[in-house]
């Protein structure tokens, strides 16, 4: 800006008419932000230590406690005895100075949780002071950065973070390259079900949704935030008016998308509403493990998202079982565009969508790979091979979370996540 003291120096046109600019680096230019930057380094580092901390000490103050209240019946029990024994000592024989001293011995781990205590309360001491620290940094920068009020920051945030997605956008649709090592987050439920986060929400929106098992399910678990749902705490219950069938549900804009049990109807739920805005019939699409995946568990329709939008992948009779994918309208469910894979759909694994490309697992078992890839920009197909590692040996749900840039896995009863690796192509304006 102006005040910054920035100044053009030249100015002119090159010859393909892009204008070319000489500019004088101010005196007091991006450099005099070092000190904040500083700031905000140490900032950022106190509130991580405190966060790791505070998580410390809480699971540590936790388990001590449920010990502590599990002797405090014994600890009552000792006392009375004690008070028995000095009212009248002629009723402490060897025999009950024998159960004293057994009782006084079970009590001796308690010594060491006292003492964590204390070390405990000192941590306290000092995470008290670190807040005292951190309000001074806080104080410091918000001087420093006083022409701006909270709305006016909170209003730059937005900025930010539209343009931060518009150059993620900008990256383009990448081709997938890898996939990393699995994270395991959770591990419940049956051995198969499916687990989702929005594919279209703001960041701030940290939901998880979860459905145990394959078939007749109607119980919907969301989880008001990631951490929650590790915990398995904090959630409410959807029970849907219509049970589904399969794993390959999807959670768009609000809404669960998924088949209808014994059908080939496609379901719109909303969950804040909680109910079916719209339900539709994908024409021949099979059902009722006709054309599953390799697995079974009636798997014969996958709603999937990515970066373009909402998408159903299933097979028909007239295609012989080889997978489709079909663009879908989200609002009516309607198929806009229909693809003819080639593959078969009973020797894939399970599949997920980047960039409008399918990508195909061999096997839902150990050794899987990416092993098949259909293009619907080009109509095209290659066989790939991209290994991944199937910790659990049975995947059951893989998706993709455009959002995130990640893989949400079902293996055998454990919830995993994979990030992905997309080669990406650099668009330019004017390209």
């Amino acid at each position: 800006s102006p005040d910054e003291g920035w100044q053009v120096y030249t100015s002119a046109q090159a010859p393909d008419g892009k204008c070319l600019c000489t500019a004088v680096i101010p005196v007091q230019g991006s450099c005099s932000r070092d000190l904040r930057s500083h700031q905000l380094r140490q900032l950022t580092e106190k509130v991580q230590n405190i966060s790791q901390s505070m998580e410390v000490l809480d699971l540590r103050t936790y388990r001590d406690l449920q010990y502590v209240r599990n002797t405090e019946s014994l600890m009552k029990g000792l006392d009375s005895r004690l008070k028995v024994a000095a009212e009248s000592q002629k009723s402490l024989n060897a025999k009950s100075f024998q159960e004293l001293k057994d009782k006084m011995t079970e009590l001796l781990p308690l010594l060491p949780v006292l003492d964590q205590y204390k070390a405990d309360t000192r941590l306290i001491v000092h995470l008290k002071e670190e807040v005292r620290n951190l309000s001074g940094s806080l104080l410091a920068i918000q001087e420093e950065m006083g022409a701006y009020d909270y709305e006016e920051l909170q209003q730059r945030v937005l900025m930010l973070e539209a343009r931060l997605h518009a150059c993620m956008q900008k990256l383009g649709c990448g081709k997938l390259t890898g996939v990393s090592n699995p994270i395991t987050i959770r591990a419940s439920g049956s051995r198969f079900g499916s687990w989702m986060t929005d594919t279209m929400t703001p960041s701030a929106d940290s939901r998880v949704w979860y459905m145990d098992g394959y078939y007749k399910g109607r119980r919907v678990l969301e989880f008001r935030t990631l951490n929650d749902f590790i915990t398995g705490q904090n959630f409410v219950q959807h029970l849907l008016p219509h049970p589904w069938a399969g794993t390959g549900h999807v959670v768009f804009n609000g809404s669960l998308y998924y088949n209808k049990y014994q059908s080939n109807v496609a379901v719109k739920y909303h969950f804040r509403s909680r109910s079916v805005l719209v339900q539709r019939s994908l024409a021949g699409a099979g059902y009722n493990n006709t054309f599953p995946y390799s697995w079974g568990g009636f798997s014969d329709i996958d709603f999937m998202v990515d970066e373009s939008g909402l998408w159903a992948v299933y097979t028909t009779n007239q295609n012989a079982g080889n997978i489709v994918v079909s663009r879908v309208d989200p609002q009516t469910l309607e198929v806009l565009r229909s693809w003819d894979t080639g593959y078969p759909k009973r020797s894939a694994g399970e599949s997920f969508i980047i960039c409008g490309t399918l990508y195909v697992t061999n096997s839902h078992l150990a050794g899987a790979k990416i092993y098949f890839a259909y293009y619907t920009n080009t109509s095209s197909y290659e066989y790939t091979d991209i290994p991944f590692h199937n910790q659990y040996s049975h995947i059951s749900m893989l998706d993709y979370n455009p959002r995130e840039r990640v893989l949400y896995t079902w293996n055998n009863g454990h919830q995993v996540i994979y990030n992905v690796t997309l080669f990406h192509v650099i668009k330019t304006s004017g390209e």
